[in-house]
C-alpha cells in the first residue's frame, strides 16, 4: 500500500514553486482547469509524494488549507534547514539530536502555516 499525504493551499502556483525551491520537491504531475488553475498536483521527493490541491471550502477534502503536518526524511537536515529558511520558510526550531542522539532533524511551516518536520528518523513498522 501507498499512502500519499495531500495539503490544501489558497495559493497552489506559489505553494507549488515554494515547496521545490524551500523544500527540494519536484513537480510530477500538475493538473490544470480550463482558466489555467491547478486543480491537482503531485511532488515528489525521494521515494516520497505528496498531493497539492486548491482550497475549495465547500469540499470536504479542500477546507483547510494550511493545517497540514508531514514528516520528510532528508540525508542532511543542516543543509535542508539553510536551503529552507533561505527560501522564506519559517523556522520553528533548529536542526538538534533526536531522543536517542542518533538522529536529527528541525521543524518549520510553509507559505501557508503547514507544519513540516524533515530529519534523518526513518520509521521502520
Amino acid at each position: 500500500m501507498a499512502v500519499y499525504p495531500s495539503l490544501t493551499y489558497r495559493d497552489v502556483d506559489a505553494a507549488l514553486g515554494f515547496l521545490e525551491l524551500a523544500f527540494g520537491f519536484e513537480p510530477v504531475v500538475v493538473e490544470r482547469d480550463d482558466e489555467d488553475a491547478v486543480g491537482l498536483a503531485v511532488m515528489r521527493h525521494g521515494d516520497g509524494m505528496i498531493l497539492i490541491q486548491p482550497e475549495v471550502p465547500e469540499a470536504l477534502h479542500g477546507a483547510h488549507a494550511g493545517v497540514g503536518w508531514v514528516y520528510v526524511v532528508v540525508e542532511d537536515p543542516d543543509a535542508h534547514h539553510v536551503r529552507a529558511t533561505t527560501a522564506g520558510a519559517e523556522a520553528l526550531s533548529e536542526p538538534a539530536g533526536g531522543f536517542d542522539g542518533k538522529q536529527r532533524g528541525y521543524s518549520a511551516r510553509d507559505l501557508e502555516g503547514n507544519l513540516w518536520s524533515f530529519g534523518t528518523a526513518r520509521p521502520e513498522g
